[in-house]
């Protein structure tokens, strides 16, 4: 094996070893905003730890359809303006971070707002932690415990 050859070996094995330390978390739109348009402060540890591997977003194509949707939004567009970021810019950097999954089966509770649900769906079906400030979302915090999800973890797992 060359130098080269060992070299390339080691990266794979690094980045495998990366891709098995990243947790799959659901992000829902919300704070996909905060986090690439908004760029809340208090994303900064979640902003790490996407970028760092820590985290993966797990997410599905209608979920990035709704972003998508989202980011035509007039009031968005202008805030998009102001800060020079393009719909596109934020849809990159979804994709970055991005986990693709298959739209899950219905979970065994059913969300007071439709186009929540299939967050709520995604995680009870991998059992990984949602991240949301969605009040419809909120106030299933102890039926998605039960299911296995916690809802906006204190502790953002860092590399």
């Amino acid at each position: 094996m060359t130098s080269f050859e060992v070299k390339e070996h080691v990266q794979d094995d690094a980045q495998a070893a990366s891709a098995q330390v990243a947790q799959a978390w659901v992000i829902d739109t919300n704070i996909v905003l905060d986090l690439w348009l908004f760029e809340d402060p208090a994303t900064i540890p979640l902003r790490a730890a996407l970028q760092s591997g820590a985290i993966s977003h797990l997410a599905t194509a209608s979920m990035r359809d709704e972003l998508a949707r989202v980011l035509t939004y007039p009031h968005l567009m202008k805030r998009m303006a102001k800060s020079k970021i393009q719909a596109q810019d934020i849809l990159n950097r979804f994709d970055e971070h991005l986990l693709a999954a298959e739209p899950a089966a219905k979970a065994p509770f059913t969300c007071k707002d439709p186009d929540d649900q299939k967050f709520i769906d995604l995680a009870v079906a991998h059992a990984v932690p949602l991240l949301s400030k969605d009040a419809a979302i909120l106030c299933m915090k102890k039926r998605l415990f039960q299911s296995g999800v916690v809802l906006n973890p204190s502790a953002i797992p860092a590399l």
